[in-house]
């Protein structure tokens, strides 16, 4: 398996941006994919996660109702969409997979894609 996330950069409080992912080596049906960030001096948190067939997706209480996770199962991309970023979002966000059903753990997720990194300034 293998996960590629792009879309990071540098934006002002308030900005917004688009993060995709995308998954190749086998098929993810019954999986779960989400999204992680660690800050600086941080533990990896949980961001926000979708079952990659059917159910709906689940957010950490930080990011509700101001990011969006989606995925286009024909593109095999996941996506994360940010909004009202603010500081404390500044962070490098990864994604990975689970087999894990509404997994939140770090250690539910059994690939992870190489991070990027979403500066938000003040």
């Amino acid at each position: 398996v293998q996960l590629q996330a792009s879309g990071g950069g540098s934006v002002q409080a308030g900005g917004s941006l688009t993060l995709s992912c995308i998954a190749s080596g086998r098929t993810f049906n019954g999986y779960v994919m989400g999204w992680f960030r660690q800050a600086p001096g941080k533990e990896r948190e949980f961001v926000a996660a979708i079952p990659w067939s059917v159910g709906v997706p689940y957010y950490a209480d930080s990011v509700k109702n101001r990011f969006t996770i989606s995925r286009d199962n024909a593109k095999n991309t996941l996506y994360l969409q940010t909004s009202s970023l603010k500081p404390e979002d500044t962070a490098v966000y990864f994604c990975a997979v689970s087999t894990v059903w509404s997994a939140r753990r770090t250690p539910d997720y059994n690939y992870w894609g190489r991070g990027t990194l979403v500066t938000v300034s003040s």
